[in-house]
């Protein structure tokens, strides 16, 4: 494995566990710690774009390019991830099934848009 893989794998791991760990304070009313639970969650998302800076120039590869489609390539990663996540936690976390599943398969389809947006069709 080479260094800079290893290094990504670490960094991304600590900074998915904070993310994750944050959403799952900010969004389960139970653990009244909303306002923690945003703070733990921007860490994390901090941690995860430094593993892609420190990545990136670890591989010698050019910075990240801003344009039109990476920017709705994100837009459209970040709104099929909240979906999904707003359809586990209305299954989950307030027994809403149907909706719930419904709003999840919503995300997913979202999500799995990403896949010819990105690497094209042939």
């Amino acid at each position: 494995m080479k260094k800079s893989n290893f290094v990504a794998m670490i960094l991304g791991t600590i900074g998915g566990i904070l993310f994750a760990l944050g959403m799952c304070m900010a969004l389960i009313p139970e653990w009244n710690a909303f306002n923690q639970g945003v703070v733990l969650g921007v860490i994390g998302a901090v941690v995860l774009l430094i593993m892609v800076l420190v990545w990136r120039k670890m591989e010698n590869k050019s910075p990240v390019k801003l344009s039109g489609k990476m920017i709705g390539t994100v837009l459209l990663g970040i709104i099929g991830a909240l979906t999904f996540g707003v359809g586990m936690c209305l299954t989950m976390v307030w027994s809403n099934m149907i909706i719930g599943i419904v709003v999840g398969i919503v995300g997913i389809i979202l999500l799995l848009c990403l896949i010819p947006l990105t690497k094209g069709l042939k």
